[in-house]
């Protein structure tokens, strides 16, 4: 239930306990909604070993009746918090489900944690808003005893835009200390409807829903990307929401294709082509007060705009940024490897854009195992979004193209 609702009650875990944390996970590609939801629900459950189940995360094909599957999946996990999003594909334990495919099902046990779920509407009028009530929402349905650290796991829906708006309601509330990671839901790659799931609701876009994770040690977030410079800094000069008219006083069209490289192929099969012009191999890189940057996807539209899917503030600074296959596997490694360092983790949940399904093309398997090998024992379970969640210590944490994980 959204807590817009007058009736809105949070709804509260066990406490903390001493148990370690058990994590199942379970998944069907069954074509019938019921059926595959109460598949993947027994599977993930079994997984428990008995451990009454404490957080269900559950990650879905848009090809399905989600009102029933939904309903499927919490007739077996009971009222046990649940929260979920459509994906453009899904990955667990080393393995791809392509998108428009199958469900996913994540069951875990209290352990050491508590979590508190909820859900707000309202992203796309007010951002900024939507993401206070939501971060004050879901800290109170872990419950009023105090925890030493904690983290905030996102998931919106993919096509409200407003998502670093978002964050910044999350910040005014929870500050630097509170690190945030998750995904904006996808709808395999139709871009036509996205949704996110909070217990019994389905919420489509302009909805929210987070887990807060109390914790008696800090957790960390972490995010790579891959993505290297084509050009100079660039500043946009002219921009309307979405819209990029002017990067350095010039046609923003005209500077996008000009680091382009000779082998440009816009027809590649397996690309994702919202608009014609699109190529998920080029992009721009926001370029941070530290010299980092953050990926924000980018195409031409039919129009003949060139279009960002958040938008890029006049006068930010910039730069084209490109990659291919082997730079994005190349950093995979490392993302797992420190979001593991120092941890007896028991599952670790990960976030990477669509956009880098399309750039792998046919090695696109290949994120999944790779995730999966360097987690070693550690369950793996993720989606593929239309943008990730990374905040750490700064305010910016929405990311495209980009690779985040937190281990539990």
């Amino acid at each position: 239930m959204a807590v817009d609702d007058p009736a809105y009650r949070p709804e509260r875990t066990a406490t903390t306990t001493a148990e370690p944390l058990r994590v199942g996970v379970g998944h069907s590609n069954a074509a019938d909604a019921v059926e595959a939801g109460r598949a993947a629900s027994a599977q993930a459950l079994a997984g428990l070993d008995g451990a009454p189940p404490a957080l269900i995360i559950m990650y879905a094909s848009v090809s399905y009746d989600l009102v029933a599957l939904l309903h499927a999946v919490r007739r077996a996990t009971g009222k046990t918090a649940l929260v979920g999003a459509t994906t453009s594909g899904q990955f667990h334990d080393g393995r791809l489900i392509d998108p428009g495919l199958g469900v996913s099902v994540l069951a875990l046990s209290a352990g050491p944690y508590r979590f508190g779920t909820a859900s707000v509407t309202g992203v796309t009028e007010n951002g900024d808003d939507a993401g206070q009530r939501l971060a004050r929402a879901a800290r109170a349905a872990a419950g009023p005893e105090p925890a030493p650290h904690a983290a905030l796991l996102l998931l919106t829906t993919g096509l409200a835009g407003h998502q670093q708006e978002l964050l910044n309601g999350v910040h005014k509330v929870l500050g630097a200390p509170v690190p945030v990671v998750g995904g904006s839901a996808g709808d395999d790659r139709l871009l036509i409807r996205t949704c996110v799931f909070e217990n019994d609701h389905v919420l489509t876009d302009g909805g929210a829903t987070a887990v807060w994770i109390a914790s008696p040690t800090p957790l960390s977030v972490v995010a790579e990307h891959g993505w290297h410079d084509v050009g100079l800094p660039l500043l946009v000069t002219k921009s309307d929401g979405l819209v990029i008219h002017e990067i350095a006083g010039r046609n923003a069209v005209e500077v996008f294709r000009e680091h382009f490289h000779d082998d440009v192929d816009f027809e590649r099969p397996g690309l994702i082509k919202p608009a014609p012009g699109y190529l998920s191999a080029y992009a721009f890189g926001l370029i941070q007060p530290d010299g980092s940057k953050l990926v924000r996807g980018a195409y031409i539209d039919e129009d003949g705009q060139l279009k960002t899917f958040s938008p890029l503030p006049l006068y930010a600074p910039v730069q084209i940024v490109s990659c291919r296959a082997e730079d994005l596997l190349r950093v995979t490694g490392d993302v797992v490897r420190r979001s593991l360092a120092g941890r007896d983790a028991s599952v670790l949940l990960a976030f990477s854009c669509v956009a880098r399904l399309d750039v792998l093309a046919e090695q696109g398997a290949k994120e999944a195992a790779l995730i999966q090998d360097a987690a070693g024992d550690v369950a793996t379970f993720g989606f593929y979004t239309y943008g990730e969640f990374a905040r750490t210590t700064r305010v910016a944490g929405y990311h495209n193209a980009t690779l985040t994980a937190i281990a539990l």
